[in-house]
């Protein structure tokens, strides 16, 4: 697999991207694998050797293909004549559930099967990420929702949403077997990171929308998902919100936690039939790409759909993946986390429908959450 380390920052972009997904004023997949279940509580059987490989295309299909586009191509992947098959795109996403959905395609891509050649950059901070993006260092970003809007008002509209790559990762964690919807939070302590970020807002929109106010329910902030979890263990009649893999791994290490609501869930309850959905992760592109290389954009399209299908199909193959990339250190706790993480690839009048109203209630209670302004139409690509 290439790598390639991004060392252009531009501080400018800080302040207002420090919104996340899931972290304490960090990124969505920042900080998720600091936190793992002792060994004895996720000892469980691992696949053998041979199962961990992929399965690979038929023999002389698609090697020959990619072999054939390559010809002719030269070392200029943006010209604007010719073919667009075998043109390499640049790829960065954070260490999370964003890069959970990725990993088959960067083991297909490692060993020549796709059509498009990749090259991947995985943080653990998309500080590093947007400032690449914007001075074309990479071609696509896997990143927050909130952040791509943050990333379009910033680029002044030379950016493009291609898809939704996560959905809800947010969980509420307790002890209280009596916790079954939003309303059973009145008169309980709820802990959760990041104060002012996505997290906090989300909680804040599902408060408000089942009449429950800051009386009703407190709500105490933290640095890091870690002592949330490590608040639970010493309350555990009160309630956390945490992020995936953060969940199952505090679940596992605490037999009194349990799942006690799928925020993911709630929103729709809330939105309604033909709402917005919540969204954690989306996938971004530079127009100018977008522009020249169209095709090359929807052949990522369709191989990164084949990958996140092949993580929610495949959830023990895909579990040694992320070990092996480093995202989750365990693979028996990546397995437990993988269908928990609303991998999914979403594009099109969907994807814009359930975006939109997302950052449409985020703007709502915060404008500077999503950049200062709501992205128009043509922030969306649909074809």
């Amino acid at each position: 697999m290439k790598k390639k380390t991004v060392t252009i920052w531009m501080s400018a972009l800080v302040c207002a991207i420090m919104l996340a997904g899931c972290g304490a004023g960090k990124d969505v997949d920042t900080g998720m694998v600091s936190t793992e279940p002792e060994e004895e509580v996720v000892a469980e059987s691992e696949p053998a050797a041979e199962e961990l490989i992929p399965e690979e295309a038929p023999e002389g299909t698609k090697e020959e293909t990619k072999e054939e586009t390559k010809e002719g191509t030269g070392d200029d992947r943006n010209a604007g004549a010719g073919t667009d098959e075998g043109v390499t795109l640049k790829i960065g996403s954070l260490k999370g559930p964003t890069s959970m959905g990725l990993v088959y395609l960067m083991e297909r891509s490692e060993k020549g099967e796709t059509i498009n050649d990749y090259e991947f950059t995985m943080t653990a901070a998309a500080d590093e990420l947007l400032p690449a993006m914007l001075s074309g260092d990479l071609d696509i970003v896997l990143i927050p929702a909130n952040m791509a809007s943050v990333l379009y008002n910033r680029a002044e509209g030379d950016v493009s949403v291609i898809d939704i790559n996560t959905l809800g990762v947010l969980y509420a964690v307790s002890g209280d077997e009596n916790i079954r919807e939003i309303k059973d939070l009145k008169g309980k302590t709820v802990y959760m990171t990041g104060k002012g970020t996505t997290p906090d807002y989300v909680m804040q929109y599902l408060l408000k929308e089942n009449g429950l106010t800051a009386a009703d329910v407190t709500l105490e902030y933290k640095s890091e998902a870690a002592e949330v979890a490590a608040m639970l263990a010493e309350m555990p009649e009160a309630a956390g919100v945490l992020p995936q893999p953060f969940v199952t791994a505090a679940c596992a290490q605490n037999e009194k936690l349990s799942v006690a609501l799928d925020l993911t869930e709630q929103w729709a309850m809330v939105q309604k039939e033909g709402g917005s959905s919540l969204v954690t992760g989306v996938t971004v592109v530079r127009n100018a790409l977008l522009t020249e290389r169209q095709e090359a954009v929807d052949i990522f399209l369709e191989e990164h759909a084949a990958s996140a299908a092949y993580a929610n199909e495949h959830v023990e193959e895909t579990a040694q993946l992320v070990a092996a990339a480093g995202i989750i250190d365990k693979a028996p706790v990546a397995a437990k986390a993988l269908p928990e993480c609303n991998i999914t690839c979403i594009d099109g009048e969907e994807m814009k429908t359930a975006l939109s109203g997302y950052l449409e209630v985020l703007w709502e209670q915060d404008p500077q959450s999503v950049g200062g302004g709501l992205p128009g139409d043509e922030f969306y690509y649909v074809k």
